[in-house]
């Protein structure tokens, strides 16, 4: 990069693309190429992007702390910087207190198990949002989710299966709750319109009139939050020397 830094990049051949493309998400660098391209070449072009790459570098973990395990002072929760309080103890455990986050960690415990036991807590909160939320716009809907289901998702922040099985990013957690609601509101008005047609648009504003605010925050710094989720929950999850 142009500040001296070196970045790994993925490269993927694809037989359905002509060109060579380089793209940036919460996973890291990736270069898309057709088959039998040289490595020259695609080296060629990455440097041709370098300040291209250190740009959607930092604005996608330019503000994104990795975790560290008994050192880190906050957490990223619901759009703010919680504060992190470590303890030493028999049981692994990560919960909330007030509005401190507390970590008891026994001795001698993997970093695997650890980023777990914050995914895991992550989770619960995340449904303990859902479940506030979702009794208030079941009354006007046509029939509940079959399903409600939240896990780390790579481009998505929330899907309705035909089959009426909803998806939700856990990601979202770590985002403004508005931010988060507003995905929810949306993933439930498609049991009213399975599509993205003004109709639909309707559903939304009716039930959740700050969602093209919501929306655009989500456009705007999607890519930072995703990749918060992974920097506390994934071990070496932001690009490195």
């Amino acid at each position: 990069l142009p500040d001296g830094r070196i970045v790994d990049v993925q490269r993927v051949d694809n037989r359905r693309v002509r060109g060579l493309r380089l793209t940036v998400t919460e996973r890291g660098i990736r270069l898309t190429v057709p088959p039998r391209t040289s490595d020259r070449r695609a080296l060629a072009f990455v440097q041709e992007h370098a300040a291209w790459l250190a740009g959607q570098l930092a604005h996608t973990f330019g503000d994104v702390q990795p975790l560290r395990i008994g050192e880190s002072t906050t957490l990223p929760l619901r759009g703010v910087d919680a504060p992190l309080q470590w303890r030493e103890g028999r049981f692994l455990r990560v919960e909330l207190d007030h509005e401190q986050v507390v970590a008891t960690l026994p001795p001698a415990l993997g970093e695997a198990a650890v980023r777990k036991a914050f995914s895991n807590f992550y989770l619960a909160q995340a449904k303990a949002d859902v479940g506030r939320w979702m009794p208030k716009y079941l009354p006007t809907l046509p029939r509940a989710p079959r399903t409600t289901t939240i896990r780390p998702l790579t481009s998505l922040w929330g899907s309705l299966a035909p089959d009426d099985r909803m998806r939700l990013d856990l990601a979202l957690v770590l985002a403004p709750p508005a931010a988060f609601e507003y995905v929810l509101v949306h993933e439930l008005c498609h049991l009213i319109q399975a599509n993205h047609s003004p109709a639909f648009w309707a559903e939304v504003e009716q039930r959740f009139p700050d969602w093209q605010t919501q929306r655009e925050l989500l456009r705007s710094r999607g890519r930072p939050i995703k990749a918060a989720l992974r920097a506390v929950c994934e071990v070496r999850a932001i690009p490195h020397d």
